[in-house]
C-alpha cells in the first residue's frame, strides 16, 4: 500500500488538489502495478508562516518582495 504525502503552500483550490490525486495515483498504479484504491495520499497544507528557506519564512519573503515592488 503506497502512501505519497505531498507539503503544499495553501492557495491551492480543491479542484487543483482532487487533479493531483488522481494523476498521482495513475502514475503510482502504472509505475508500481497496484491497484488504484490501494494508494493513499496526504496533502499537508502550509501557512506561509511555517515554511521557510534559509531561515526566511516565506510570509516575510513575500512581506520583503512587496516592499521592494513599492
Amino acid at each position: 500500500m503506497p502512501i505519497i504525502e505531498f507539503h503544499l503552500m495553501e492557495g491551492r483550490t480543491v479542484e487543483q488538489k482532487r487533479q493531483l490525486c488522481a494523476a498521482v495515483t495513475r502514475s503510482v498504479v502504472d509505475t508500481l502495478g497496484v491497484r488504484p484504491e490501494q494508494v493513499r495520499i496526504l496533502i499537508h497544507t502550509l501557512t506561509p508562516e511555517h515554511f521557510s528557506v534559509g531561515g526566511i519564512t516565506a510570509a516575510d519573503k513575500a512581506a520583503q518582495a512587496a516592499q521592494q515592488n513599492e
